[in-house]
């Protein structure tokens, strides 16, 4: 087996879902909603399976879908795209895969954010390309000119930057895309933006995107998600713009990939994007109602929480808590015994002794569930679980 992936264990998310399925458990582990999503979004889909297109859509994707993700970033965050500088891809992870395979060679360095998203490492491995890392501390998260300047070498080419952050919950803000930028810049960097959970953002933040900085649009991919702003990960359906010299070369790679994407979920993504603004705020009003209630529920309990600016997770700080456990022990005791899954971010370091003192739980469920999780670990808290 390839040694790329041979020597990678299950990913955290598989084993905590196995153990909810094993335990019965409440899953806030994995990120993904329990509503099934838009239902207009969900009928256009159905009406476009059976009325539409069922062979090949173009390769790049359909026209209609290209161009409603460029007339949806101009509207959402100033950005001029042309739909020939969007190539759609079987969701973003296939985004991801097919930037790092078509622009890395052997050899190359890439730069990465730690807690580092679990798919990036393998993939650029699989490039022939080295990993050098930045690391982001709790509990602030936030990036710094010193640690960006520590990892980049001259052979350094690329920097994947996730914003919002997954695990980490952190939208950063706008001295730190600046930051990055003027790195990118002094080292004639290319950056791959993982940016799926751009929607999905609170408190009146906004998503700054490193595409519309100064000297960024020539090397910047910026990836997106239908699955995560539709909140139906299920789906798989997401895109990647750059300018033209970076856009052929992820849209030569894809044809190797996947090669196109189901054609009636691409039409119902394009119906999607077309959605009013209110719509996308109201989305995101639900999110941090639950975010709260899970924050308010957890405090009520004697837990500690950080700050939740963005995506469907929420921190639990163990040391504030007062807990003298590491983050896998605990979400291994509260699977078992209080019947509630989590994710132990020590599971997404992959460079020294990683940091062990913060759980992740997902906050895009039901009022009940979360309400009942709570009070689960409230009393694992209280050592009242058998």
């Amino acid at each position: 087996m390839n040694p790329n992936f041979s020597s990678l264990p299950t990913t955290v998310f598989e084993v905590m879902s196995g153990l909810a399925r094993q335990h019965g458990a409440i899953n806030l582990g994995q990120g993904f909603p329990d509503s099934p999503g838009p239902e207009d979004i969900r009928a256009k889909a159905a009406e476009a399976l059976m009325t539409g297109l069922n062979q090949y859509p173009p390769m790049r994707g359909l026209p209609e879908l290209r161009q409603a993700v460029a007339v949806h970033y101009a509207a959402h965050q100033g950005l001029a795209l042309s739909p020939d500088e969007v190539v759609v891809t079987s969701g973003a992870t296939e985004a991801l895969a097919a930037s790092l395979l078509g622009l890395l060679v052997p050899g190359d360095e890439v730069v990465l954010f730690e807690p580092v998203y679990d798919a990036y490492l393998p993939l650029l491995r699989q490039a022939g390309a080295l990993a050098r890392f930045v690391r982001l501390r709790p509990p602030a998260w936030r990036l710094t000119e010193e640690a960006l300047a520590e990892a980049i070498t001259p052979r350094t080419r690329m920097v994947v930057f996730n914003n919002p952050h997954n695990p980490t919950g952190r939208l950063f803000g706008a001295e730190e895309v600046e930051i990055l930028a003027r790195a990118c810049l002094a080292h004639d960097l290319i950056a791959v933006c993982d940016e799926v959970w751009e929607h999905v953002r609170f408190d009146g933040r906004e998503h700054r995107p490193l595409m519309a900085e100064p000297g960024m649009r020539g090397r910047t991919v910026k990836i997106g998600s239908a699955g995560k702003i539709f909140s139906m990960t299920g789906w798989k359906v997401g895109w990647a713009c750059a300018a033209t010299p970076l856009a052929e070369a992820v849209a030569k790679t894809h044809q190797y990939l996947t090669f196109t994407t189901p054609p009636n979920l691409q039409a119902a993504v394009a119906f999607g994007l077309s959605k009013p603004a209110g719509w996308f705020a109201r989305m995101r009003a639900g999110y941090q109602r639950s975010r709260d209630r899970l924050a308010q529920g957890l405090a009520v309990q004697g837990f500690a929480t950080l700050p939740g600016e963005a995506t469907y997770f929420l921190g639990l700080d163990l040391a504030a808590s007062g807990l003298n456990l590491d983050d896998e022990t605990f979400c291994r005791r509260a699977v078992a015994e209080a019947g509630v899954a989590a994710i132990p971010v020590s599971a997404f370091y992959a460079s020294g002794e990683p940091e062990r003192g913060v759980v992740r739980l997902c906050f895009a469920k039901s009022d009940a569930l979360l309400d009942e999780a709570a009070e689960r670990l409230g009393g694992l808290r209280r050592g009242e679980t058998a």
